[in-house]
């Protein structure tokens, strides 16, 4: 995972000195202050930080396990749980972002998760393609929050707090009304802490961390529902059974750990919850057409 240490020594980036004092972190760029295009390259990892991005240029996005063609104007949300891959088709790129820590919202939040928030939940699009009008007002909160961090107003990470959360409405505002607003019905409540609890044993970090949920009894038994009820409300607000699910989820940790990491696929497998290697390796080909090797290669 990409740390904050690890972020500025990449880009050499300096960090104001007034950010060691503040709660939590946050800091502002403009892209072509960072060198080149193709310097601006994304390896594909998980990062310690949030970011949101406003990117005009053709781009590919590989966003956890979906590719996506970016042509123009682009407002990208990343968090700590998702590994994401930004990789520039052009040169002549603008544009800005901003990063901070889940501490640096806090005050806002009122302790709340920030993963609580429609833009960061697991599974929700965070990519949005804008028209010139929108990407025009974008452009203006980011250049808001250019100019105030370097002022020397007294309260300027209060007002820049506000400004981050002026963009992640924006996102939330572009997303579909279904993410925002999903029905408040019991099947629905359960649908979603299910998602909620599969979601939670995510990321896999080190070989020792062991997946601790892996069959469609042991999350029912979690949330105290029969299995059947499980997979009649995850097949009817989800469309798959909690089997199908967990096996997605899984295989998407899979086509990542194997991507991101150097682990053996032993390891891996072993973090995944599989006793065998050749359980795993026959599930991974299963699910993805090909085996854990040649995905890897």
């Amino acid at each position: 995972m990409q740390s904050l240490e690890d972020f500025y020594r990449e880009t050499s980036a300096v960090v104001p000195e007034q950010l060691n004092r503040e709660i939590g972190h946050f800091n502002v760029f403009r892209l072509e202050d960072l060198g080149p295009t193709k310097s601006r390259r994304m390896p594909y990892n998980r990062r310690a930080y949030y970011k949101i991005s406003l990117i005009s240029g053709r781009n590919k996005a590989e966003y956890a396990d979906k590719v996506i063609e970016i042509e123009k104007n682009t407002l990208l949300f990343a968090t700590p749980k998702i590994p994401y891959h930004w990789i520039p088709l052009e040169e002549d790129q603008s544009g800005f972002f901003c990063i901070f820590s889940p501490e640096f919202l806090a005050p806002l939040r009122n302790g709340i998760p920030l993963e609580d928030l429609p833009i960061f939940h697991p599974g929700g699009y965070p990519l949005f393609q804008l028209p010139d009008d929108t990407y025009a007002e974008v452009t203006a909160v980011f250049q808001r929050m250019f100019r105030e961090i370097s002022s020397d107003y007294a309260y300027k990470y209060d007002l820049l707090r506000n400004y981050v959360l002026e963009l992640i409405h924006y996102g939330q505002k572009l997303q579909p009304a279904t993410a925002l607003y999903p029905a408040h019905t019991a099947s629905a409540r359960v649908s979603s802490l299910f998602v909620e609890l599969l979601e939670r044993q995510f990321p896999i970090e080190s070989q020792v961390q062991r997946l601790q949920l892996r069959t469609a009894k042991e999350y029912a038994d979690r949330l105290a529902v029969h299995v059947n009820h499980l997979n009649k409300v995850l097949k009817e607000n989800l469309g798959k059974t909690t089997t199908e699910l967990i096996a997605g989820r899984v295989t998407q940790e899979a086509k990542i750990l194997l991507k991101q990491t150097d682990w053996t696929i032993s390891e891996i497998a072993w973090s995944l919850g599989f006793e065998e290697l050749a359980h795993f390796s026959n599930f991974f080909r299963k699910q993805a057409g090909l085996s854990p090797g040649a995905f890897r290669h």
